[in-house]
């Protein structure tokens, strides 16, 4: 009952915001399609103006951008002023993956569940990160390690398809009980990686069956949960798309996470600076191609990388009919994450 009600709530804001989308100009449509990032604890100039003509969807903040709770909520609170609802979001998975470090959760995924206390963690943690302006956090972690060395390990909550399962449910409910819109990540799942896909080219050999019965369970659960964003790794699953990593590829974004998942909500990809990703090409092509593929926000996080990606991706959108529906598309799904605040009501 609770995920339909969550359903029905995300199709009404849905069909609102398409008529918003259809209202921004492409310039805008497009920008609805970035989230980025800027160094230092005041925003320069340019990310305060791109905010403020609606070129971009957001920004994420890493630990460059955090010095102290009275920064931080100055840092926001200049963000917002600027308009449109900018998503404002962090990596605050729990342990040691916590930007705003005088928030929680301060145990790593493991420990909470060792300690049973993954939902109210993960509520007092969003709490603290409302306080501090923002409204996204990239978390909870749905990978379920089960390969020895698996590089996930330490940021997952169980190598237990069920008990992940369970937590991943908890972390995501504890996460809108405080206000904060969580993305469980990183699909359709690193837990067969015994390397980071920042840092290095990665095939995960699962057959179609250990996918379907370990990886999704997790985000079958988020989904049911509710969640309001997933994030698509870089990731290439011959057994899913012999040909693509998993955020270019259509049959994983649209055939698996939305049409077999059934998931209505907002799909981010990881760092599109990852090695995984840059190993099949540019920058600018990769978003592109993410795009085509069904992503609805890029995640760049490398300097000077928004301009040269954004004027591609309108420069496209001009062009190609096809591609300029894609991006209108994915601008309502972002516009309806947005016109609930990013997140439900404390």
């Amino acid at each position: 009952m609770a995920a339909t009600l969550v359903l029905a709530v995300a199709l009404l804001a849905s069909a609102g915001a398409r008529g918003g989308a259809a209202s921004l100009t492409l310039e805008q449509q497009v920008g609805q399609l970035i989230v980025f990032s800027f160094r230092g604890t005041v925003p320069p100039a340019y990310v305060l103006e791109t905010l403020r003509e609606r070129r971009a969807a957001g920004v994420i903040l890493f630990g460059g951008n955090i010095a102290s709770p009275e920064q931080l909520g100055s840092l926001t609170r200049s963000l917002r002023r600027q308009g449109g609802r900018p998503l404002i979001a962090v990596d605050q998975e729990g342990g040691r993956v916590r930007r705003v470090p005088w928030a929680g959760p301060v145990r790593s995924e493991p420990e909470q569940v060792v300690a049973g206390s993954v939902r109210f963690d993960a509520t007092v943690a969003a709490r603290a990160l409302r306080d501090a302006g923002i409204s996204v956090t990239f978390a909870p972690v749905a990978d379920v390690p089960r390969v020895g060395g698996a590089a996930i390990a330490s940021r997952a909550f169980s190598n237990s398809p069920t008990v992940a399962s369970a937590a991943v449910r908890d972390s995501i409910l504890g996460w809108r009980a405080g206000g904060i819109a969580a993305a469980a990540k990183h699909f359709p799942g690193l837990g067969g990686a015994t390397a980071n896909t920042d840092a290095a080219v990665v095939r995960i050999g699962r057959s179609r069956a250990q996918i379907e019965a370990v990886d999704l369970a997790p985000f079958r659960a988020a989904v049911e949960a509710g969640v309001p964003l997933v994030m698509v790794g870089h990731a290439r699953y011959p057994a899913l798309d012999r040909y693509r990593i998993s955020s270019q590829s259509s049959p994983i974004i649209g055939g698996l996470l939305r049409g077999e998942l059934g998931f209505r909500g907002v799909v981010v990809t990881d760092s599109m600076e990852a090695r995984a990703s840059l190993a099949t090409g540019t920058l600018a092509r990769t978003s592109e191609r993410a795009v085509r593929a069904g992503a609805d926000l890029l995640l760049l996080t490398g300097r000077g990388s928004y301009r040269p990606v954004y004027e591609y991706l309108l420069a496209v959108a001009r062009t190609d009919p096809k591609f300029r529906a894609r991006v209108q598309e994915s601008a309502a799904r972002v516009l309806a994450l947005k016109s609930r605040g990013a997140l439900p009501p404390r």
